[in-house]
């Protein structure tokens, strides 16, 4: 089986096809940039496609992380995933954005991978993760948490901590004291469409893929539109 998977969450973008057959990455585009996501993402996708001499139909399951993160970022990903599998009616995987950061250190052992993305406000969107063995165990659900609230829970661990993503850099900025408290490097740091698609693995283990239909973004939060059209209305 061959997934197409992508990631525009954040400001970095990633495009990858992934064998599950071979479990080996085909090839994988990936750029950090302050360009939009409209302008990048299909262009990755015809060159991923192109460089690998792979065509769209060649494709088993569409893969995109859903949230959280930007939500720009995430509807443009979601919107470009709908429309490729919808075109052929091929399944899609809808893979939270902090658990396929988690998959960066699929190969560490006895260790908390920290997955933390800036949700500004002096917050971050966080999840917890526990690999050993190659397995990974979700600890906490997706959130929103403040960066202060974190640290303290984070302090509490006694394994080796290792902050992921985005917001990793805003959390360790707290950390004085905590040898056992980790800021991931920068190769390992960022989400990755090839994570994507090795968790999108995990849905299809579980048979938890869905129709182009039924995929949607996944939000912690109200946009900043909604809040303001909120407190409009409040007053």
């Amino acid at each position: 089986m061959k997934i197409l998977s992508l990631d525009s969450s954040a400001t970095c973008a990633s495009v990858s096809i992934f064998d599950t057959d071979q479990h080996k990455i085909i090839g994988e585009f990936f750029i950090n940039t302050k360009l939009t996501h409209s302008q990048t993402l299909m262009p990755m996708v015809d060159a991923v496609l192109n460089s690998t001499n792979t065509k769209l139909e060649d494709i088993d399951l569409f893969a995109v992380n859903t949230g959280p993160g930007s939500f720009t970022g995430i509807r443009i990903g979601v919107s470009a995933v709908k429309g490729m599998a919808m075109a052929l009616n091929k399944p899609c995987a809808s893979v939270s954005t902090l658990h396929s950061m988690a998959y960066n250190f699929i190969d560490y052992d006895d260790v908390i991978v920290c997955a933390c993305m800036d949700a500004r406000r002096n917050q971050v969107y966080n999840a917890l993760f526990k690999i050993s063995g190659g397995t990974i165990t979700r600890i906490c659900d997706d959130r929103a948490i403040s960066i202060e609230n974190l640290y303290a829970e984070l302090s509490s661990f006694e394994q080796e901590v290792v902050l992921v993503g985005d917001g990793a850099a805003l959390v360790n900025n707290s950390n004085t004291e905590n040898s056992n408290i980790e800021l991931a490097v920068e190769s390992r740091r960022y989400q990755t469409a090839s994570s994507v698609a090795m968790c999108a693995c995990e849905y299809i283990n579980t048979n938890n893929l869905l129709s182009a239909s039924q995929l949607m973004p996944t939000y912690l939060r109200p946009s900043q539109a909604e809040r303001e059209r909120e407190n409009k209305e409040k007053e």
